[in-house]
C-alpha cells in the first residue's frame, strides 16, 4: 500500500505561484509513474501533469504547459508540482496519484493511489 499525502495548496492572486507536495509512506516511490490531477466544482477530475519513475519523462495538459513543473525526489518520496503565472481557472483541488504502469498517464484509471487533495484557489 501507497500513503500519499499533498501540502502547499492555498490562496494566491493571478500571476502568482503554488508549490504543491506530495508526500508517500507504506512503499517507496521510486518504481511509481506519479501524476497531479484537479477537480474544480462541478466538472470532472482531469489530468495535470506527470513524471515517469526515473525522472527522465514529464508529460503536461496543454492548459499548463509552459506554467507548471513536475519533479520528484525519489530519496525524500515526494513529488512536487510548481505552478507558475498562476490564472483563476486553475482553482481547484489537486490531487496527486501514483501507478506502476508506464502508458495512459492523462487517464484516472490507470493510477492505483490517490491522495486526499489540496485545494488551490487563484483570486482575479
Amino acid at each position: 500500500q501507497v500513503q500519499l499525502v499533498e501540502s502547499g495548496g492555498g490562496l494566491v492572486q493571478a500571476g502568482g505561484s503554488l508549490r504543491l507536495s506530495c508526500a508517500a509512506s507504506g512503499r517507496t516511490l521510486s518504481a511509481y509513474t506519479m501524476g497531479w490531477f484537479r477537480q474544480a466544482p462541478g466538472k470532472e477530475r482531469e489530468f495535470v501533469a506527470a513524471i515517469s519513475w526515473n525522472r527522465i519523462s514529464t508529460y503536461y495538459a496543454d492548459s499548463v504547459k509552459g506554467r507548471f513543473t513536475i519533479s520528484r525526489d525519489n530519496a525524500k518520496n515526494t513529488v512536487y508540482l510548481q505552478m507558475n503565472s498562476l490564472k483563476p481557472e486553475d482553482t481547484a483541488v489537486y490531487y496527486c496519484a501514483a501507478t506502476r504502469k508506464y502508458s495512459d498517464y492523462y487517464d484516472t484509471r490507470t493510477y492505483d493511489y490517490w491522495g486526499q487533495g489540496t485545494q488551490a484557489t487563484v483570486s482575479s
